[in-house]
């Protein structure tokens, strides 16, 4: 630490006379202070001045002073100016150079009498601090202004502009519902809630003028039934600009101000007003202001308000790989360039004025005009093309996508033309605006808070860096937002996208089993006969992939990047992926990334592609030489997405069936149904009762429950006969309709959730399934869904929910198989995952019929012709024995019974002996046993794994060690592809 020379008596006794003007006492002052802070001086901490000197910046080719007088890395940029000078005019001059100055976190400008401090960190409330000079007699002032120099974080604020932005949005929400509740149309209430909300955010940056919009709330709080005039008036002056009383209020317009409308207010609604009218509009963040309002706009999610969002850095996931990082290569293309010619341009005007033959200097002379031409013309051509760059988000919502790649467009170009200044050339005014970034969202609010975003992201640019905000008007009209759908057109045909350079966004979640219910069937259909090129089991997002990649191919766009559920890597979503890999390049792509949607969890993946092929891609940071349709890299040769599915494997495996209807029941009342006598038709209930088994029932333990079920075809009539199933069914489905009705909900008769016109029958009933199942006494089950990918058998008389995938074999060599690491490695890498908690989905399409038995033991061979091959004794005894301790661990003797069920052909169930035995039950679990995963089954698990290898002919490598994962995948890519084409 610097010596303290001088006490702050003496400081401020020296500096309260000075008159100097700024070149003369700037660097003195600053000395001074240091010595008063007893801080390191510039040139006795820094002799080179890379990280800490005055005049940074001032080695510029056009000589002259610097970016700012004295700079510090990572800790301030700081602007002097003489006596009586605007040092607000120095502040404007310090952020148009924060970039050059690295965007230090504190911007400070002073004269000898008085020092202001702004902060300048991303994301956070900016705080001013001003010191006179007589404050420095205060050793607190001291320690706040020698934390510049030592330790910046302690001037950091506490509070982040998305705390503000949330805190905003409670404000504002409640007087939305309070106008929604008055009887006011949704949409007028948040068109008239956008314009107050630009009102405080415009008063707060000073662009109307003397706290206008306040004081008028103030007024109406006095007399409320003239609120709605008060507003009028301003509103009115906002349209074209003009006088309200005294003052003159400037043209705003762009479409939000195109009249005067303004609802009528009560007393309490301006109180609500004036509350949020307190707060510090200025700082709002563009980004999430459009989510927050959406939600407070919506009772239904008043609740999430402020809780969920996609932060800044999931959307920059897209925006830097697919409009950042290909600009700034340019320019670090041609920034070179510049240099070069600029440096030449100085060696020739060199030698001109060294030459003394007037013919060879003017030569000399032109080429160095020439020189410096050429080196403007590069740069004029980039800010050029800058300006004319157009980015595209085709499912826009509230903006956030659009106001960051605005964002990111403008810092470039600011940079640009520092950087430009820098080496020699004169810098423009910014020419990016808000006309760089398009729109499409189908929502006339949505597309409204994204012209609000954008606008205020806009004006918060120019004014953080340095520059005026735009006039007449201030707000630009934003036609380039489009309200309207960007997947189908009216007369049903594909909608069409405007031409760009660049698509960004997260376009609607919705799976294609939930497009009628939640878009109409009309609406459906005509979107799937619109786009008949693609499958019509795809979700609803990959229309969007379609389109993007259908205007990469015709030239009409360079880059995408697009968010999708992490479904989009497997099944029919997959094969929208297939073109842009085969005929262009997934160049960066985050596989499977967690994400919020209405403040609910999801995972997805984020794909950016183009159709320049390139060396090296990005796959989740990584980087591979190429990424598959599956967002996997590619493993030398193996594409394990061409896999393809085998005749032999046809047939074996199906999801269980999908109920659409409070069809389950306890056991017991199923029991009891059973007891009855026989019904008119002469039959028992136990007919159109089975026990069920649903994914939860194979990862826990069993629930216990069945279900009523009359098959797949079996008519109304005949369901009534078995009175108390069917009467009680139908209770149920009145009830339940009831309950759906009362909420707004589809009902369960209703076609949009029906497959069959019987309401007595599940929706999907799976013949097939029932017939692949007939005359096998047992059948492997395993869950669509699930931490671990686990097999277990259930009896014939178990009905298979839709949660679970039914496999139609009895045999345990094929259960060892399947259960075997081999084929777990194949279903992981094949199959997509689903859920908070992103847990392996297993599709029987996917993951089973495209998987290669080993030879001789594919599902199309018999049980029995199994029992003659030695390699599958092998195989069925280790699977036996791996099921046998599993069992005895999920249920051990001293603590389960076995009781008769009423039905004879039904396997005995099991239950706890006591209430302690059934405490320690719950326990023993599936799922918990894997996670534990004890020795024994370890064991049992590789004793399993090697017989399968041997039937493989494997076992040599395997014993070895040298069957890792990829190695196993290249191994049964190459036999499925060898069978498929025989």
């Amino acid at each position: 630490m610097a010596r303290l020379c001088m006490d702050s008596s003496d400081f401020i006794r020296k500096w309260e006379k000075s008159e100097l003007k700024e070149s003369a006492a700037a660097q003195s002052h600053f000395n001074d202070l240091c010595d008063l802070l007893g801080v390191e001086k510039p040139t006795d901490a820094d002799a080179i001045g890379d990280k800490y000197c005055f005049e940074k910046g001032a080695t510029k080719s056009t000589g002259g002073n610097g970016f700012a007088d004295v700079w510090k890395n990572s800790c301030f940029g700081w602007e002097y100016k003489g006596p009586k000078a605007n040092l607000d005019a120095a502040y404007v001059q310090l952020q148009r150079y924060a970039v050059a100055l690295e965007n230090p976190p504190l911007l400070i400008v002073s004269d000898t009498k008085t020092i202001v401090i702004r902060t300048n960190w991303t994301n956070t409330v900016s705080e001013k601090h001003e010191i006179a000079l007589a404050d420095l007699i205060d050793g607190s002032k001291r320690d706040l202004l020698r934390n510049c120099f030592t330790n910046p974080a302690a001037l950091k604020p506490k509070r982040t502009r998305d705390e503000l932005t949330s805190e905003a949005a409670d404000e504002f929400s409640a007087l939305a519902q309070r106008l929604r509740e008055q009887g006011h149309n949704p949409e007028t209430v948040a068109h008239f809630v956008n314009r107050l909300v630009f009102c405080m955010f415009a008063e707060d940056v000073n662009l109307l003028p003397n706290k206008m919009f306040e004081r008028a709330m103030r007024h109406a709080k006095k007399e409320p039934d003239k609120a709605s005039e008060f507003l009028t008036t301003l509103f009115g002056a906002m349209v074209n600009g003009g006088p309200v009383g005294f003052e003159r209020v400037p043209y705003f317009n762009g479409g939000l101000f195109e009249d005067d409308e303004a609802l009528p207010l009560d007393r309490d609604d301006i109180d609500l007003i004036l509350a949020a009218a307190k707060m510090n509009w200025a700082d709002i963040d563009p980004s999430i202001l459009g989510t927050l309002f959406e939600r407070g706009l919506d009772p239904s999610k008043r609740s999430q308000l402020g809780a969920h969002y996609t932060d800044r850095d999931k959307i920059m996931m897209i925006i830097w790989p697919v409009v950042i990082e290909p600009l700034e290569a340019q320019w670090s293309n041609i920034r070179p360039q510049i240099q070069a010619l600029l440096a030449n341009e100085i060696d020739l005007r060199e030698k001109a004025a060294k030459t003394k033959a007037a013919a060879k200097s003017g030569a000399l002379t032109r080429k160095a005009n020439d020189a410096q031409k050429a080196a403007k013309k590069l740069h004029s051509d980039y800010i050029e093309y800058l300006a004319n760059f157009r980015v595209l988000d085709p499912a826009c919502g509230s903006g956030n996508f659009l106001y960051l790649a605005l964002k990111a467009l403008k810092d470039i170009e600011h940079k640009v033309n520092v950087e430009a200044e820098t080496l020699g050339l004169v810098r423009g005014f910014p020419r990016v605006g808000p006309e760089a970034v398009l729109g499409i969202e189908l929502n006339p609010y949505a597309a409204e808070l994204a012209r609000v975003s954008i606008w205020i992201g806009e004006i918060q640019w120019m004014r953080k860096n340095g520059f005026d905000a735009n006039r007449n008007p201030i707000l630009k009209p934003l036609n380039n937002i489009e309200c309207r759908d960007a997947v189908l057109n009216a007369d049903g045909s594909q909608a069409d996208w405007p031409d760009a350079n660049a698509v960004v966004g997260n376009p609607p979640f919705l799976g294609n089993k939930k497009m009628i219910r939640d878009l109409g069937e009309d609406y459906t259909v005509a979107v799937r006969g619109a786009w008949s090129n693609i499958s019509g089991n795809v979700d609803l997002v990959t229309y969007w992939f379609v389109k993007a990649w259908q205007m990469i191919d015709l030239g009409r766009l360079d880059r995408a990047g697009l968010v999708s559920t992490n479904s989009i890597r497997g099944g029919a979503n997959r094969e929208v992926l297939k073109p842009i890999v085969e005929g262009g390049n997934i160049f960066n792509a985050w596989s499977d990334e967690p994400w919020i949607v209405d403040g609910a969890a999801v995972r997805v993946s984020l794909i950016c592609f183009s159709k320049i092929k390139s060396e090296i891609s990005l796959l989740n940071g990584t980087k591979v030489l190429e990424v598959l349709p599956d967002l996997t890299e590619r493993l030398g040769e193996v594409d394990l997405t061409k896999a393809r599915q085998l005749d032999s494997n046809s047939g074996l495996g199906f999801q269980g069936t999908i109920k659409t209807g409070p069809f389950e029941i306890p056991g017991d009342l199923a029991r009891s149904w059973i007891a009855l006598p026989l019904n008119p038709n002469g039959q028992n209930n136990a007919n159109v009762l089975r026990r069920w088994s649903n994914g939860q029932d194979v990862t826990r333990r069993p629930s216990g429950q069945w279900i009523i079920d009359f098959g797949n075809s079996m008519s109304e009539a005949e369901a009534a006969l078995y009175e108390a199933p069917f009467t009680f069914l139908r209770q149920a489905i009145d009830e339940e309709n009831e309950r759906r009705q009362k909420k707004g909900k589809a009902l369960l008769r209703g076609r949009e959730t029906r497959a069959l016109d019987g309401w007595w029958l599940h929706q999907r009933p799976r013949p097939e399934m029932r017939a692949a199942l007939s005359g096998l006494d047992r059948f492997i089950l395993t869950p669509r869904v699930s931490k671990y990918r686990l097999f277990v058998w259930a009896d014939k008389s178990v009905l298979a929910d839709s949660a679970t995938i039914a496999i139609a074999r009895d045999d345990e060599t094929s259960f060892g198989i399947l259960h075997s690491r081999f084929h777990e490695t194949w279903s992981l890498r094949m199959g997509t995952s689903l859920g908070k908690g992103n847990d392996p989905r297993y599709t029987p399409s996917t993951t089973l019929e495209t998987f290669p038995f080993p030879e001789g033991l594919s599902p199309i061979v018999s049980a029995e012709d199994y029992l003659q091959d030695e390699r599958s004794v092998a195989i069925a005894i280790a699977a036996s024995r791996l099921n046998e301790l599993r069992e005895r661990w999920l249920n051990p003797s001293d603590l389960v019974k076995f009781e008769p069920e009423v039905v004879a052909c039904f396997p005995d169930r099991s239950l706890p002996v006591n209430e302690a035995a059934a405490g320690i039950l719950k326990k023993r679990t599936l799922t918990n046993l894997y996670n534990e995963r004890p020795a024994w089954l370890d064991h049992a698990h590789r004793d399993l794994d090697r017989a399968v290898a041997a039937a493989y002919g494997w076992e040599n490598d395997f014993d070895e060690g040298d069957m890792t994962d990829d190695e196993i995948l290249k191994r049964l890519f190459e036999l499925n592809q060898q069978r498929s084409e025989t």
